[in-house]
């Protein structure tokens, strides 16, 4: 659907006002915003019911096609949508790698017949997806890869190790990239979809410095991958991998159009709470209070050009590599934002456990420790350096001689 303004969006702003105000449960008010980690209870039965409500509607995903369940909606529709939902404290209770990642590279490269089986679960947040990509020997050099998937007729035989596995221990489906011709690096690669409970998946959770296991090690024992499964050509995923990558820094990165993914306003005021303001109601301490103002103008100035790409059609095509620019960005910014959290509360920044300490005081430290990975998730800081300067900038490749 082409973009319009005017008249008609006006009249779908009324219509979006209108149901979000009889079908957003008053109780969950506010609560989307997850501060200092904290969330809605996905068991709580209004958030249920709110999910079920955006899913029927397709507003969770609000421009994917309305021909698998999403909401057909104009890029100027859905920024409408989520400006409308800020307005009374409404949030998107459907997310997850399925909407940020899969769901829109299956909607470019899959079958139709893949779109029909896996776009609508996703939409309603009824399945959880996993990434399949990285290998404890093949990290930055993920062409390196060594999951193997045999050819067995009707199927694959999937032999091998993932690692840093999101979620995987709650995940119900996995997307893999597979090596299927060993005799070659990125054209060997395939994309394969695989149920996370057929036997010979194994996972085992990572626990993190934070305390947290958000991520896992995947073990595949001759799993067998039916060939329906395959999206993409054999050998061909190299590419299908490399466009999820895009994705998948966009939704980090925020750029996708979504909310912001640090609360500067909360920063201001922790740092009022703890450090203190001086005689002229100013912050006391002067080198935090400009650091402050700078990750502020920052932050503001990152949120503006995320507004100013969703305006001139950016991403209207889908993401490119001006991802890499937006995801080093957000990373920069929101380690910094934490940080400056930790600091601004001073020695009530590094508590672990115990009841002297609140639960804002354990969440941030939490977060400091957790916030760190965000320059290496979706490809490290580094990687994203050499495609802006590949990619974006045109510069040469050098080899350096010994």
């Amino acid at each position: 659907m082409a973009d319009f303004g005017g008249a008609d969006l006006e009249a779908f702003r009324a219509e979006a006002r209108t149901w979000l105000e009889e079908n957003f449960p008053a109780s969950l008010k506010g609560k989307g915003e997850a501060l200092m980690g904290e969330g809605p209870d996905p068991n709580d039965p209004d958030f249920k019911l709110w999910k079920q409500r955006m899913g029927e509607k397709g507003w969770g995903v609000p421009t994917w096609p309305r021909a698998y369940g999403g909401g057909g909606l104009s890029q100027a529709e859905a920024r409408a949508l989520r400006q409308e939902m800020a307005a009374i404290g409404a949030f998107n209770p459907i997310g997850g790698m399925g909407v940020m990642m899969f769901g829109p590279t299956l909607l470019e490269y899959g079958t139709e017949e893949q779109k029909q089986r896996h776009i609508p679960p996703i939409v309603r947040g009824e399945l959880r997806w996993c990434q399949g990509y990285s290998e404890p020997g093949s990290g930055s050099d993920l062409a390196s890869l060594q999951t193997k998937a045999e050819d067995k007729g009707d199927h694959f035989l999937v032999n091998g190790q993932k690692i840093w596995t999101s979620g995987a221990q709650y995940a119900d489906w996995c997307f893999c990239l597979t090596r299927t011709d060993p005799t070659k690096k990125h054209e060997g690669i395939s994309f394969l979809l695989i149920d996370m409970k057929t036997p010979g998946v194994e996972v085992r959770p990572i626990k993190l410095i934070s305390g947290a296991s958000p991520f896992c090690e995947t073990f595949f024992t001759d799993v067998k991958v039916p060939k329906e499964n395959l999206v993409g050509p054999l050998n061909g995923g190299w590419t299908v991998g490399k466009r999820l990558l895009q994705h998948e820094r966009n939704g980090i990165a925020g750029a996708d159009g979504g909310r912001p993914r640090t609360n500067p306003a909360l920063l201001r005021e922790t740092a009022k709470k703890y450090i203190g303001l001086d005689e002229t109601g100013r912050l006391a301490d002067t080198d935090f209070r400009r650091r402050l103002i700078e990750q502020e103008m920052d932050a503001r100035a990152y949120q503006l050009t995320v507004t100013r790409m969703a305006d001139e059609g950016k991403n209207r095509n889908g993401p490119s590599a001006v991802t890499s620019i937006m995801k080093n960005a957000s990373s920069r910014i929101n380690v910094n934002n934490n940080e400056m959290m930790v600091e601004a509360m001073g020695y009530r920044g590094l508590g672990w456990e115990g009841e002297d300490f609140t639960p804002e005081e354990l969440a941030a430290t939490r977060a400091f420790l957790r916030i760190k990975s965000n320059t290496i998730a979706g490809g490290s800081f580094e990687i994203q350096n050499n495609i802006i300067a590949k990619r974006i900038l045109g510069l040469p490749e050098t080899t350096h001689k010994a």
